[in-house]
């Protein structure tokens, strides 16, 4: 296993409404405070306050949530929507990130809720290794020339703002035209987030390593409107068409902007990755079969 050193100042961040997370999550604090580490507790995106006995470490860490290099350590305690949130204060500290799943599937997660007395032991003696991970960054520019940037650790999805309304777009790689077409929208994901929304629009499974992006239609009324697996490199542009209908930028599952005719939207690999905590050396084909609880035996098992 990996040979990391012991953290000294940890945010741990939980989900804003459950209370049962609130309470170990306290618990878990009280363990590394016992052993010499800084902690504050973070509630979701809620400014939480400061027990006093952390407000010694309050200069490691801004009103807003968001740590500085001083912070050695993103702990996250929720399902993957907590893990998504605290991915975005790792990456820009650039400190790994660590999840904890108190949700239905964790797929971001490293370990799991009866897990956490050895996670913190782990935690303390330096056990564990970081995994870089692909993120997004996401330039939306409106009619009226105002520009909207944001960043992504799963996806960044293009979509109609109308239930019963077709959304015309143009996908353009690399400054190429590749389709244009009437659809519910467009997805493009990380590696790590071809597993979430990608997935459910007919998408392939990338595995995180892969050095690429995923281009996922959604519904598209076009005979080519097929997934693409793309270089991490390209630049991605997707335009709004739409006359009367307005699209909606949405990044990780939250809506940033409305988009309207003559939007445009460029996506690339951001800069800033996220550095996952990992405690195990699960191959990534394990955890694929065990998270979506894949039926690995086919309708023909067990018959002549």
């Amino acid at each position: 296993m990996g040979s990391q050193q012991k953290p000294s100042r940890v945010l741990v961040v939980t989900h804003p409404l459950r209370e049962d997370v609130a309470e170990l999550a306290e618990k878990l604090a009280a363990a590394l405070r016992g052993a010499g580490v800084a902690v504050r507790l973070l509630t979701g995106e809620v400014r939480s306050l400061l027990r006093p006995d952390a407000l010694q470490v309050a200069a490691a860490f801004d009103e807003d949530g968001a740590v500085d290099n001083t912070a050695d350590l993103v702990l996250a305690l929720g399902g993957d929507g907590t893990v998504l949130r605290s991915a975005k204060i790792a990456a820009e500290a650039d400190v790994p990130l660590l999840g904890v799943n108190f949700g239905k599937v964790g797929f971001l997660a490293e370990a799991e809720t009866g897990e956490l007395e050895t996670v913190v032991s782990r935690l303390l003696e330096g056990d564990y290794f970081v995994e870089e991970r692909t993120a997004l960054a996401v330039e939306a520019l409106g009619t009226d020339g105002e520009l909207h940037r944001s960043w992504a650790f799963n996806d960044i999805a293009v979509e109609k703002a109308e239930p019963a309304r077709m959304l015309e777009l143009f996908i353009e790689i690399d400054g190429t035209r590749i389709s244009r077409y009437g659809s519910d929208g467009v997805v493009v994901a990380s590696p790590t987030g071809s597993t979430a929304h990608a997935l459910s629009a007919g998408g392939p499974v990338v595995w995180p390593d892969v050095d690429a992006l995923v281009v996922v239609p959604m519904n598209a009324h076009a005979l080519f409107a097929k997934p693409m697996i793309v270089n991490s490199s390209s630049e991605i542009r997707i335009g709004v068409e739409s006359v009367g209908t307005e699209g909606s930028l949405i990044a990780d599952g939250k809506e940033l902007t409305r988009l309207t005719a003559g939007s445009t939207v460029t996506i690339r690999r951001s800069e800033r990755p996220v550095r996952l905590v990992r405690m195990s050396g699960q191959p990534f084909a394990s955890r694929l079969v065990s998270k979506l609880s894949l039926p690995v035996d086919g309708w023909r098992h067990g018959r002549i």
